[in-house]
C-alpha cells in the first residue's frame, strides 16, 4: 500500500519529533518509497508530527551560485570563467531555487509562508512559528557558523533529521568545524543583488569538508544518543543537534587539528 500523510506522521511521532521543537530536516523522497501525494504529502506530515508551534527547516542551497574557478564535476574553461560571474542571475531568496537539496526541500522553499535566509550560496527555509527567526541575520563571511541558520537551530535547541540520508549529507557538522580552534580558510564568490542589477561579490570564510563525516557520524550514533527508526520506507536518524554539534568538535579536534608543538 502507499505511504500516507496520516502514516508518515505517526511515524515521525514513535521517531520521537517532539510536538512544538525547530527541526533541521535533510531527506530523500525516494528513499521513502511510494507516498500517495509525493513531497506535498510529506511536508505536511512533518508539520503535523511538529504541530503548529513547531518549524520545519530545510537546506535550500545553491552550488551553481558559487565561483566558476572551482568547479569540478564538470569543470568549465577559464575563458568562461569571466561571463559566468558577469553574466550569472543574482541570488533572490524568493525566485532562486536550491539545487541538489531534494524535491522536499524544494517543496519547503515555495510553501506558504516559508521564509528564506538570504545567502547567496547556502540558504535555508524554514515554515513555522520560530522561521523568521532561524533564517533572519545568516552573514555572508559566515556560511555555516554561528550567524547562520544553523546557529538558529542550535540556539532554539532544535533537532536534526536525516530522512532517508546518511551523515554525509548532515550539514549541522559543518557548525562544528567553525568551532574549532583556527580552522582552515578559503575565499568564496558568488552573484549577489545589487540596485536593480548585479555584482560579483567575495569574501573568506571557514574551508569547510564534508570527506570525513560519515565516519563522524556513525561515531556519534554509537554514543546511543540517535534515535533510528524507519519512516515510511526509508531509514531515519534523529538527533539533538546541541549534542551532535558538542560530540563533533571534539571528534574533528583530535583529527584535524594539529597538536601544538
Amino acid at each position: 500500500m502507499p505511504y500516507t500523510r496520516e502514516g508518515l506522521a505517526e511515524e515521525l511521532a514513535a521517531l520521537g519529533v517532539r510536538r512544538g521543537s525547530v527541526l533541521l530536516v535533510h531527506s530523500s523522497l525516494s528513499a521513502l518509497g511510494f507516498v500517495a501525494g509525493g513531497p506535498v504529502a510529506v511536508v505536511w506530515a512533518l508539520l503535523d508530527a511538529l504541530g503548529p508551534d513547531g518549524t520545519l527547516v530545510v537546506p535550500t542551497h545553491t552550488p551553481d551560485n558559487t565561483d566558476p574557478a572551482g568547479w569540478q564535476h564538470p569543470p568549465v574553461p577559464e575563458s568562461w570563467w569571466p561571463v559566468i560571474r558577469e553574466r550569472t542571475p543574482p541570488f533572490d531568496p524568493a525566485v532562486t531555487p536550491s539545487r541538489w537539496m531534494g524535491v522536499v526541500a524544494e517543496t519547503v522553499r515555495t510553501w506558504p509562508g516559508a521564509r528564506r535566509s538570504d545567502h547567496p550560496q547556502v540558504s535555508f527555509a524554514a515554515v513555522g512559528a520560530a522561521a523568521g527567526a532561524v533564517v533572519a541575520g545568516h552573514r555572508l563571511d559566515d556560511m555555516l557558523g554561528e550567524a547562520s541558520p544553523l546557529g538558529a537551530v542550535h540556539r532554539l535547541d532544535g533537532d536534526v533529521l536525516l530522512l532517508g540520508v546518511g551523515h554525509g549529507r548532515n550539514t549541522s557538522l559543518h557548525l562544528a568545524e567553525y568551532r574549532l580552534p583556527d580552522p582552515p580558510r578559503r575565499w568564496e564568490g558568488s552573484s549577489v543583488r545589487a540596485g536593480d542589477g548585479q555584482m560579483w561579490a567575495r569574501w573568506e570564510d571557514v574551508a569547510t569538508d564534508e570527506g570525513d563525516f560519515g565516519e563522524l557520524g556513525a561515531a556519534f550514533d554509537a554514543t546511543g544518543v540517535t534515535r533510528t527508526g524507519t519512516v515510511g520506507g526509508a531509514e531515519c536518524r534523529l538527533m539533538p543537534l546541541r549534542a551532535l554539534v558538542e560530540f563533533a568538535v571534539g571528534w574533528l579536534a583530535a583529527r584535524r587539528v594539529p597538536p601544538r608543538a
